[in-house]
């Protein structure tokens, strides 16, 4: 029977991390079937006997749900990413995630294209368009992250995922239908068919800030517990490999969906939005067949105010130390990626046999080591514990961009240096990301990645200010330096509650 809110924060409330029973008692809260066991029968007389603590056996489970609350030792047979591709249900998440990621890349790329062939003058820059449409698509993440985690918890995830694929994939394919129909009409000075480029930006933008957390909530409802680090670095891997095809080769796709689209007699155009509708398209379809095991909500449950949703997942943080810990982690991550997006601009500047406009294969030598990362602590990674992975990346980010502060004018060696900064950022972000499914009761998880998004978008957005200023009056080493010693002191953060818990 679902958990009453008033439930639900006590248990928030008196919850520790260092008490034992508490821990065992929150993971049979999270435990799928959120009941209490049958009491075992006394086989004599037939009179119940005491509770039994142990969660009755699923037998038709085909990996889709954990069988014992605690993480037990993984066999070597059921390392790497086989084991988790098996679950039928993770490789329908997965594939959807594959089509889904894809369009999120390319949809900038589109947008960009749109913004060339239908509104930018001869001579005209077009920095001023594109930096509306970055508008459009950023305020969403940074206003709705939280409310967006909040409501996903009361909704099936399952249907969360596939609604906002299949609207997403709608919007996209609307665009030539709203740009035919506002051709050569201005609304004050800006033309009509620009207008509803922001709108349907800002609504593409407002679906994938419900779709996040949704995808977070969904891997540890289908994912055994010990297959969660598998299953993020896939994740991980899917999710860079997403950013390097979908920034390097975006363009060349589009161009090729035009031309193919040209050859069944397509005279408008339209090959561009309908390879990113399409995919959006096929991953909610993909997303059909995934089954979560979610239960309908009671229907006399009465649901708290969206706001008192979000004090409950600051709640939770509080009082939960390693979660808190990595969801700090995460957000020291993505600011440092962030800077770093910001100095490739200025690194490849400096680098005699470079150009300012190639400072993309820099960000692209991040994204490979960080896919590369991700892929062997998926057939590695559960031989050590996620405070060791994230501790030893740490030290690693920071001796990496140590050297990167030496290195600054010297091509190979950045590139060298940026993608074993991503490795050994991989060694952060997937055991973290693992450490907040794990560790989080699935009545409360869609609160805590809504406020997980919200962070990591805020600190995506404040770097990118304050890294290029930094940076004219410090120079890059120093700034390479001083994210030295903040990646350090997420490390020695990880070792100190390492330390001090039993």
């Amino acid at each position: 029977m679902p958990l009453s809110n008033s439930d639900l924060k006590t248990q928030i409330t008196y919850w520790h991390p260092d008490d034992r029973d508490s821990r065992r008692s929150r993971d049979r809260t999270a435990s799928p079937q959120n009941v209490a066991y049958p009491p075992q029968t006394d086989g004599a007389n037939g009179n119940p006997g005491p509770p039994n603590s142990n969660p009755p056996i699923d037998d038709d489970r085909n990996g889709d749900r954990p069988r014992d609350p605690e993480t037990p030792e993984t066999p070597d047979s059921e390392r790497g990413f086989l084991p988790v591709l098996k679950n039928r249900n993770f490789l329908a998440l997965w594939s959807g995630q594959v089509f889904s990621q894809l369009a999120d890349k390319v949809y900038l790329v589109l947008a960009i294209a749109i913004i060339t062939s239908h509104f930018q003058t001869p001579g005209q820059t077009i920095s001023g368009w594109v930096s509306a449409i970055m508008i459009a698509f950023t305020i969403p993440a940074v206003l709705l992250g939280s409310i967006a985690g909040a409501l996903v918890d009361r909704w099936s995830k399952k249907n969360v995922l596939v609604a906002t694929n299949l609207l997403r994939g709608g919007l996209v394919l609307a665009i030539p239908i709203l740009l035919d129909l506002s051709d050569g009409v201005n609304l004050s000075a800006v033309p009509l068919g620009f207008a509803f480029l922001l709108a349907v930006t800002f609504l593409v933008s407002t679906l994938t800030q419900f779709f996040a957390p949704a995808e977070q909530t969904a891997i540890p409802l289908i994912v055994e517990k010990r297959l969660l680090l598998p299953a993020n670095s896939l994740y991980t891997t899917t999710m860079m490999a997403s950013v390097i095809v979908g920034f390097a080769v975006g363009e060349p796709l589009l161009a090729i969906a035009d031309k193919a689209i040209g050859q069944w007699g397509d005279t408008l155009g339209i090959g561009k939005e309908l390879l990113v509708g399409g995919s959006y398209c096929i991953a909610g379809l993909l997303l059909l067949v995934m089954k979560t095991g979610e239960k309908p909500d009671h229907p006399n449950r009465e649901y708290p105010h969206v706001f008192e949703d979000i004090r409950d997942g600051l709640r939770y943080l509080s009082n939960h130390r390693r979660v808190r810990n990595a969801l700090i982690q995460l957000v020291i991550l993505f600011s440092i990626f962030a800077a770093l997006a910001v100095l490739a601009v200025r690194l490849a500047e400096v680098i005699p046999s470079m150009s300012t406009e190639q400072f993309g294969f820099l960000l692209a030598a991040g994204g490979i080591g960080m896919g590369l990362g991700a892929a062997g602590l998926g057939h590695f990674g559960q031989r050590f514990s996620n405070r060791q992975l994230s501790t030893i990346g740490s030290v690693g980010m920071s001796v990496s961009l140590c050297v990167l502060s030496l290195v600054t004018d010297r091509l190979w060696p950045d590139l060298c240096s940026i993608a074993i900064l991503g490795m050994f950022a991989a060694m952060v972000g997937v055991p973290m990301q693992t450490t907040i499914q794990a560790e989080t009761p699935e009545e409360i998880r869609g609160k805590v990645f809504g406020l997980q998004n919200n962070a990591i978008n805020i600190a995506l957005t404040l770097p990118l200010a304050l890294a290029g200023l930094a940076e004219s009056f410090f120079g890059l080493q120093v700034v390479f330096l001083s994210l030295a010693a903040i990646a350090m002191a997420g490390g020695g953060l990880t070792w100190y509650i390492s330390r001090t818990e039993p």
